[in-house]
């Protein structure tokens, strides 16, 4: 019941996290430097509340090791690499790159760093969940920017550095407070992205006046509840599991495209969503029926 659970929570954060790209249209991030900024500003909006509820709530760890420090420069990186990607290879194309990547890093990682296991059942679940997360981003429209070479060579960096994160987080939760964990893991990321603020101050200064409800909604809610959920799943299930139920974040994205700006979800999306919806409760069937 745990795992299900675990499961659950990890696929909230992920639809959590589809509605970045939706907030950074009605923000109206369209300068290239603009998408960077914003995902430095959602860490520092996140860290402070992280800090305080794990505060208010006695979370904050008494002891605690280099993995929440690592994890926070991995979050930093994630932000740097993906959002500096999306101006060089495009919007689809950096999601395809960066998100499908990361589970096939994660399964990698998990198994040498946490020993967990890639049964026949959870490696089926996640080559479904891989192929739907492909149709569904590739429904979007072109997929190679004018940049695209070095683009994707930062969105493959981008997957490398979340799973990274995702797999130091899971070691470092043996014991830990989630919402402590993850207080101190993205006052770490905050911390490691405030110079690109104080760099580009007068644009994200611009940035605050005009969006600040939906920044902080990005912060407080896509972010910090986001995570807290995400780091809470990961600690009932395997992080290969997470990864898989992470891959539910481009649907949302998806349906909420066709929703508010009249995007086409086509065939190929659509089959792409059934497949991921496919994934996560194949993987979900599979915590019962094998050992992490």
């Amino acid at each position: 019941m745990l795992k299900a659970e675990g499961l659950l929570l990890v696929a909230m954060a992920a639809l959590s996290w589809g509605t970045t790209g939706t907030t950074l249209k009605l923000i109206g991030a369209e300068a290239p430097s603009a998408p960077l900024l914003v995902g430095a500003l959602r860490m520092l909006i996140a860290a402070p509340a992280l800090l305080a509820a794990a505060g208010a709530t006695r979370r904050m760890p008494t002891r605690v090791g280099r993995g929440f420090a690592v994890a926070g420069l991995c979050m930093a990186a994630y932000q740097i690499c993906y959002f500096s990607a999306v101006p060089l290879a495009g919007v689809p194309a950096t999601a395809l790159l960066a998100i499908c990547s990361a589970p096939v890093f994660i399964a990698i990682l998990a198994k040498v760093v946490l020993g967990e296991r890639l049964t026949r059942a959870r490696l089926v679940a996640l080559v479904l969940g891989l192929a739907g997360a492909g149709l569904l981003l590739a429904g979007e429209g072109p997929m190679a920017g004018k940049g695209f070479a070095a683009g994707g060579a930062l969105a493959l960096a981008a997957g490398l550095a979340y799973s990274v994160y995702a797999v130091v987080t899971k070691r470092a939760l043996n014991g830990a407070s989630p919402l402590g964990l993850s207080a101190l893991t993205f006052s770490a990321a905050a911390l490691a992205l405030s110079p690109v603020v104080a760099a580009r101050w007068p644009e994200a200064s611009q940035l605050l006046a005009h969006g600040a409800p939906h920044l902080l909604f990005l912060g407080l809610i896509a972010t910090a509840a986001a995570y807290w959920l995400y780091t809470t799943g990961l600690q009932r299930v395997p992080a290969g599991a997470a990864a898989v139920a992470g891959l539910l974040e481009p649907l949302t994205a998806t349906l909420l495209g066709a929703a508010l700006f009249g995007e086409r979800l086509g065939a190929t999306g659509l089959a792409g969503a059934v497949l991921l919806v496919g994934a996560v409760v194949a993987y979900g069937l599979a915590l019962d029926s094998a050992t992490r």
